[in-house]
């Protein structure tokens, strides 16, 4: 390799870290309203075409996964349902049903900073974004900022149970008092 691929290479690694950056402060919105703390991004020549975060659980829809948003946004930047030339940068592994709309949008590059065990569809569990059988394939990147998306779905689900277990014991406590 050259020095030139080299740089490039060196680049290509700096902006994966800003634009990883990004979607972990689209994270942190969600992380604010309670939802799990999911951000992702779409970049298309230098430019942030499309992003997200989870809003599941706050607008009652199944399909607003931080994903979901962002390719919903840029298609619309786009004008049209393919986003070609594009990177998605997302905090968590896509699940199935967002595996599969990259592939339908046709995006290029995917990356990604921490691997979902459970039901990660982007190599973890499922590979759906590099299944061969279908027209269209994503490059996938693992790792990226890795340890700051960890940190934020580890204090939202610690907080989540502290939280759960301070119900459950007020609970309890009312149910000890009552007089019979």
């Amino acid at each position: 390799m050259d020095k030139a691929n080299c740089r490039d290479k060196s680049m290509i690694e700096l902006n994966d870290e800003y634009y990883m950056n990004l979607a972990i402060e689209e994270a942190k919105k969600a992380y604010e309203i309670d939802e799990i703390p999911i951000g992702a991004i779409i970049v298309s020549n230098d430019k942030i075409i499309g992003r997200g975060y989870n809003r599941k659980e706050s607008d009652k829809d199944a399909t607003l996964h931080a994903e979901m948003i962002a390719i919903r946004e840029a298609c619309q930047c786009v004008g049209g349902w393919r986003i070609p030339n594009a990177t998605m940068y997302v905090t968590l592994e896509p699940c199935s049903m967002c595996a599969g709309a990259l592939v339908q949008a046709r995006v290029n590059r995917l990356v990604i900073a921490l691997k979902d065990e459970k039901t990660g569809a982007c190599g973890t569990v499922l590979n759906i974004v590099r299944y061969e059988k279908f027209n269209h394939m994503v490059d996938v990147k693992f790792g990226v900022m890795e340890d700051e998306a960890y940190y934020l779905l580890r204090t939202f689900f610690d907080n989540l149970r502290k939280r759960k277990k301070e119900k459950r014991e007020l609970l309890y406590n009312k149910q000890a008092n009552i007089d019979f």
